[in-house]
């Protein structure tokens, strides 16, 4: 009887790196899958930075991650937005790692009337523009945003993140939007996809039950939970949803 090979979704903050750390034994990980044969990529909620920005911000703290193996949820976005509406027009909130995949996707970017208003991440969040899409949606704009994340880290502390954004433009137009990053199924969906794999072939890794597990279980993946991020080992078994498995980093994960 022959087994499957597995194939790897991991995420990156928390599985890979903390902070601008990398977590020990990443290396040696990222090494390993490169050895297994197995298809693999890096999945990311941050939609601020392409592909290739990560590769390099990783590549200076010892992780040697092509680009090709990164997908965020702005590419993610952008996919979806093909699929859904070709060649359409969207308003976009956001920085290169989302407008570049949405221009790649045939996307002509606009205020004027557009298909979609997209919402994603940006290093100053502007007034002008979050009232200008609060118009557009409340004008019939469909509402995207790229991920469901209320805040995120920065040197300095807290920053507001898309999710906070989006409750801030949902309370002000009446209508609420699709996030297409972790936890929804469709960024995995979509992952899937983009590498070619089903996904009782594939394995999720991620450090929370919230949002990286659910999605691996509801997309119907195997799912390993680390203990380097977000949920600790006693918080695990209030979920009504567990992981396939429970390790303390990925250095234990054998490909």
């Amino acid at each position: 009887m022959t087994t499957t090979q597995k194939h790897y979704l991991t995420d990156m903050d928390g599985v890979l790196v903390s902070g601008r750390q990398m977590i020990p034994g990443a290396d040696a990980f990222i090494e390993r899958l490169k050895a297994s044969g197995a298809e693999w990529l890096v999945l990311t909620n941050n939609p601020l930075y392409t592909p290739r920005d990560l590769a390099y911000r990783l590549q200076t703290i010892g992780l040697d991650v092509p680009a090709e193996r990164i997908f965020t949820s702005g590419m993610a976005t952008a996919r979806f937005l093909q699929a859904q509406r070709p060649e359409g027009t969207a308003f976009v909130i956001g920085e290169s790692g989302l407008t570049g995949p949405i221009h790649d996707a045939g996307y002509v970017l606009t205020d004027h009337d557009p298909d979609y208003v997209v919402l994603g991440e940006t290093h100053n969040y502007s007034v002008e523009a979050i009232t200008r899409a609060v118009r557009l949606v409340a004008a019939g704009a469909r509402f995207i945003a790229t991920n469901p994340d209320p805040n995120g880290p920065s040197e300095h502390g807290l920053v507001p993140a898309c999710g906070a954004m989006a409750a801030l433009i949902e309370r002000a137009s009446g209508v609420t939007p699709l996030f297409i990053g972790k936890p929804n199924p469709l960024m995995m969906r979509l992952a899937l996809n983009y590498l070619g794999v089903h996904s009782e072939d594939a394995v999720m890794i991620g450090d929370r039950m919230d949002t990286d597990i659910i999605a691996g279980v509801q997309t119907g993946l195997s799912t390993i939970l680390v203990l380097t991020g977000v949920t600790p080992a006693e918080a695990v078994g209030r979920y009504p949803y567990q992981p396939s498995r429970v390790v303390d980093s990925v250095a234990e994960i054998m490909p």
